[in-house]
């Protein structure tokens, strides 16, 4: 068959090609070389490391993680050698690597979710989980406060969590309370998007809802969470998913058929009183 057209060369390809052939004179060679210079150079250990990091921290966003990974470890930071005792000494730098720990990775997935609030402990810590001191109750409320800042959690239902989870300043913190904690918050705030998507189906768009619809899918939701204190947070979410369509509907149309006078009530009081449920099953900490 007759031969295509052979592309042009430009001046670019052909001193890429001689570079290439200056240190590659055979094919053999070039494979060899391109797989020392990955050896010698430490990039298939630093890949595997990075690698090793993903599956063992599981984060929500694998890209996202990788890259500030490469960062640190471009700009010399601690976190990238995984030592987590050799991480910043401020306070100020371990509140906000501890923080960076237990965002990683959604609480749904406990083993990854456990691994991390560990490493958390370990650098708040200072070392390790081993040292019967341990976090101290100040670094450990500090903690608390910044994971509740990143949420549609309002400010008292937080305040109030806050209150119940929390340890003395000068206590020292055991991994369990500690852990116990950190996902309590986590789950408040998801508690909180649940609420508020709750509350959009309800106003309809319109930023307020039925005061009277809105209190009867507050009693069924307080229905469906139960009575008393239990010490998995999760079940608090197992509890409200089960109230489901139809119960809603039925609480929704019981309230539209109750003949009283009703006025509006905001987001931002549904949050409110939503969460407020939420808080007062918790398991406070002894």
């Amino acid at each position: 068959p007759a031969a295509g057209p052979v592309p042009a060369v430009t001046p670019k390809m052909a001193a890429y090609e001689k570079r290439r052939a200056g240190t590659a004179p055979s094919g053999g060679q070039a494979v060899g070389s391109e797989a020392e210079f990955l050896l010698r150079s430490g990039v298939t250990a630093m890949v595997r490391e990075a690698l090793l990091k993903v599956l063992e921290a599981r984060p929500e966003e694998p890209v996202s993680f990788l890259a500030d990974y490469f960062e640190r470890l471009v700009l010399g930071g601690p976190a990238a050698t995984g030592d987590a005792a050799a991480e910043p000494t401020g306070p100020p730098q371990r509140l906000a690597r501890a923080l960076w720990y237990v965002s990683l990775a959604h609480h749904s997935h406990r083993t990854a979710f456990d691994s991390n609030t560990g490493a958390a402990y370990e650098v708040l810590g200072g070392g390790g989980r081993r040292r019967a001191a341990g976090v101290d109750g100040r670094l450990y409320s500090e903690l608390l406060r910044s994971i509740c800042q990143h949420g549609e959690a309002p400010a008292e239902a937080a305040a109030a969590l806050l209150r119940r989870v929390r340890c003395r300043d000068h206590e020292a913190v055991p991994f369990d309370v500690f852990r116990y904690g950190v996902l309590t918050c986590f789950v408040l705030l998801e508690f909180a998007a649940k609420a508020d998507a709750l509350f959009a189906v309800l106003d309809g768009g319109s930023g307020a809802a039925d005061a009277r619809v809105c209190q009867a899918v507050l009693r069924a939701l307080e229905e469906a969470l139960g009575f008393g204190h239990v010490t998995q947070p999760r079940r608090y979410l197992e509890a409200g998913s089960r109230l489901g369509p139809d119960g809603l509907a039925l609480a929704m149309d019981r309230a539209l058929q109750e003949r009283k006078l009703s006025g509006s009530m905001s987001r931002e009081e549904f949050l409110k009183k939503a969460t407020a449920l939420f808080v007062a099953k918790v398991k406070p900490v002894e």
